[in-house]
């Protein structure tokens, strides 16, 4: 199975063909938290040094209690920094790639010489000398259980976890239990704080491929506004369990309107959900019409992804589903 690099937020595109300026389009393209974190004030010194060690230190710090692991914690300019980091940990040799999924991984390890295999089992990963999983899945919502993770470490030489929509599901990440010297887990902070132009993640990891992590991104992987957001963002637990609340019933709404315009449910995350429809092209374009965006796919005709609208836009997807359901 191989897939295009085509990914979701290309708004220009939707503009271009379907009208309209950017305040007028509702972007559901995305499984970016639409009520963002509120940003704290920003020091100047901020903008104005290099981050510190002790600075970088702190964050290291403060997002291993966030995710709760013993593992080592290494700061990247995204989880995307850290997928584009993956192919170099290792000399290229096999690459076993649950499917279908985020089509990052796959490219990011063919261009760098890898032999990918795109497998839609998880038995199927055993034995390759690097196996990815997005857990949960993008875009199906597919979850793998921590202890199926596990046994699955000891059947690959290198086990590669990608947890960028695992906030709001705690119980499911293998962060906790991460002592493994093989695997590598990639968390996104900004898709679950709504904050994806701060550009963090995190790669988590032990031993020596953790000390490789942090060599390859360097001494200032990061910007000092982002450390400033992230420490006050990951500390704060009582935001998270509200926009977990926010989030889950949030998903559970667009999952009533899809089901009542006729699409069954895929699945998803509580940051997006992917339906099955009888077309998703012409479901696209019709929600397009209507000025909102959503998410297709190169290998499914009939898959639509939306993620959720802020709280006072839910009007415009309603009556776009509305239209879109009589056509």
């Amino acid at each position: 199975m191989t897939q295009s690099r085509d990914h979701g937020g290309n708004l220009d595109a939707a503009m271009a063909r379907f009208g309209g300026t950017s305040d007028d389009w509702l972007d559901l393209s995305t499984g970016i938290n639409p009520m963002p974190y509120p940003l704290p004030p920003i020091p100047q010194a901020s903008w104005e040094a290099l981050p510190r060690k002790t600075e970088m230190a702190r964050l290291s710090e403060i997002a291993a209690q966030a995710y709760n692991t013993p593992a080592r914690v290494i700061a990247t300019s995204g989880a995307q920094g850290a997928i584009q980091i993956v192919p170099w940990l290792r000399a290229p040799g096999r690459t076993a790639v649950l499917a279908p999924t985020y089509n990052e991984h796959a490219a990011a390890l063919r261009a760098c010489g890898w032999q990918v295999d795109e497998v839609s089992k998880l038995d199927a990963l055993a034995g390759a000398d690097l196996a990815v999983v997005v857990n949960p899945n993008n875009p199906d919502g597919r979850r793998t259980t921590p202890d199926r993770l596990q046994s699955l470490s000891q059947q690959v030489g290198l086990l590669i976890i990608d947890e960028s929509f695992g906030d709001p599901e705690p119980d499911l990440s293998l962060a906790p239990q991460l002592k493994q010297d093989n695997v590598v887990i990639l968390r996104s902070f900004g898709k679950f704080y709504g904050l994806a132009g701060v550009r963090l993640g995190f790669a988590l990891a032990q031993g020596a491929l953790a000390d490789r992590l942090a060599e390859m991104v360097g001494p200032w992987p990061v910007s000092g506004p982002a450390i400033d957001i992230a420490f006050q963002a990951l500390a704060d637990t009582n935001w998270q369990k509200q926009t977990i609340d926010w989030l889950t019933a949030g998903s559970d709404r667009l999952d009533a309107m899809a089901q009542n315009a006729g699409w069954e449910v895929v699945g998803g995350t509580p940051l997006f959900r992917t339906y099955a429809t009888p077309d998703a092209t012409a479901a696209q374009n019709a929600l397009a019409s209507h000025h909102v965006w959503s998410r297709i796919f190169p290998y499914s005709n009939s898959w639509i992804r939306l993620g959720l609208p802020k709280d006072d836009r839910w009007s415009q997807l309603e009556a776009a589903m509305e239209a879109a359901t009589c056509k």
